[in-house]
């Protein structure tokens, strides 16, 4: 098991320039799936979910052509619905989106139980719903099955949650099904909007994007497109962190200012700003690092929501920055009831954080963290624990980065690249 070695105290500084969005590059990879003729994606992240999503895609009969090591030529030509690995689909949540385009291309699909982070459950009961709602028998049975009797049909569908892979999932099986469907509570995170903008230049009619009612007219067929997958807003904000808690400067390059005004908000409350150049930003090295009471000096609440709400996903950043910070702040995900189950970790490490229920612990900073020897638990937490060994003087090891590396593509190279003391081991 590969591990991160990491001399931490040491302020970061230098340029970065993120990934490709690991969110969008899975679902543009199963759109590729809607048609026969090639589909080419630049800015592909190299990280594990996304080549066992080419894999799980290859053995469905996908053809896979790399033109350079971040842009793929895909050619769906010819898909037949094979089984699946049970244990790729383990490996990563996202296999379920196979389910929604293999409805519309060939009509059946048996997928196994798809795996991830874990986080607590994730149901998939909304996926389910949209696809019956199309035209598509869906049953589990220790894998689920599905299966479609002709073309989809085009409906009014009403999410029973705004989950994003079923809007996505949705969004796909309704590009090619006949009639329009109105898709509403549908999510609108970047990655959905960059899902429609692919689906649009390979000729579906999409309307409203970005919004939470979208309008697909079914097209008969779908052709081949161009696409760059956009900056991965994750990745920048975890850069944002490592820089206000080591007390360094970096210049992020390619940052996709436009989906960052709502971090913007949340992490000016924690007293971390930053200054936008064009499409750059810059995190300067003076920072307040204070929290900013509400009104009449209650304790502030940072909570998730859906977009454009402080996204799930940077939870866990947000809260190893807190404790870098003047004051008391509350964390509440109400989405997942194991999300916070990793801060047990930052308490030994010094930080003093109360974990007053699954969902919920409140921030008392600024601590000193102290180097440990700790293991990624899932994605983001793997990546707030590493923010956490920068800010902690001394050597720290960080096991199972394999977790960590599902999501940000050569993590340790580019941190070095700023001045951090980073070894693989």
């Amino acid at each position: 098991m590969e591990s991160f070695c990491i001399e931490g105290g040491i302020p970061l500084r230098g340029e970065v320039t993120p990934s490709g969005n690991k969110n969008a590059a899975l679902p543009l990879l199963c759109a590729a799936l809607l048609t026969d003729e090639p589909v080419i994606l630049h800015n592909v992240p190299m990280i594990r979910d996304v080549l066992a999503m080419r894999k799980l895609i290859e053995s469905l009969g996908v053809t896979f052509e790399e033109v350079d090591p971040h842009t793929w030529k895909i050619q769906a030509k010819n898909v037949e619905p094979a089984n699946l690995d049970p244990d790729m689909c383990r490996r990563v949540r996202a296999s379920i989106l196979l389910a929604g385009p293999m409805c519309a291309r060939c009509g059946e699909l048996l997928l196994p139980p798809p795996g991830g982070d874990v986080i607590g459950r994730r149901r998939v009961d909304t996926h389910i719903l949209a696809l019956v709602k199309l035209g598509a028998d869906a049953y589990y049975d220790r894998q689920y099955h599905f299966h479609v009797n002709g073309r989809l049909k085009g409906c009014d569908i009403l999410m029973d949650e705004a989950s994003v892979t079923a809007t996505e999932n949705a969004i796909m099986a309704a590009a090619t099904a006949e009639g329009t469907t109105i898709l509403r509570n549908a999510a609108s995170e970047p990655h959905i909007q960059e899902l429609c903008l692919l689906l649009n230049k390979m000729g579906a009619k999409i309307s409203n994007i970005g919004s939470n009612v979208l309008t697909i007219e079914g097209v008969d067929s779908l052709h081949s497109a161009e696409f760059t997958i956009g900056p991965d807003y994750l990745e920048v904000v975890s850069y944002i962190g490592a820089a206000a808690m080591t007390h360094g400067e970096v210049m992020i390059r390619n940052a996709g200012n436009e989906y960052l005004d709502m971090v913007s908000l949340v992490f000016n409350r924690i007293g971390v700003r930053w200054e936008t150049i064009g499409d750059d930003i810059l995190v300067p090295e003076n920072q307040r690092l204070t929290v900013e009471p509400d009104l009449g000096g209650a304790i502030p609440e940072i909570s998730v929501m859906p977009w454009p709400g402080f996204p799930s996903d940077l939870m866990s950043i947000a809260i190893v920055m807190a404790t870098q910070v003047t004051g008391s702040i509350l964390f509440h995900d109400w989405m997942y009831p194991s999300r916070m189950y990793f801060t047990d970790k930052l308490v030994g490490m010094g930080a003093q954080i109360v974990l007053c229920d699954p969902h919920r612990c409140i921030v008392q900073g600024p601590t000193r963290l102290y180097p440990e020897n700790l293991e990624s638990p899932d994605i983001r937490a793997g990546m707030a624990l590493l923010l956490a060994t920068l800010t902690a003087p001394g050597k720290s090891t960080i096991r199972n980065i394999g977790q960590i590396e599902r999501g940000y593509e050569r993590v340790d190279e580019k941190l070095a690249a700023l001045g951090a003391r980073i070894t693989r081991a």
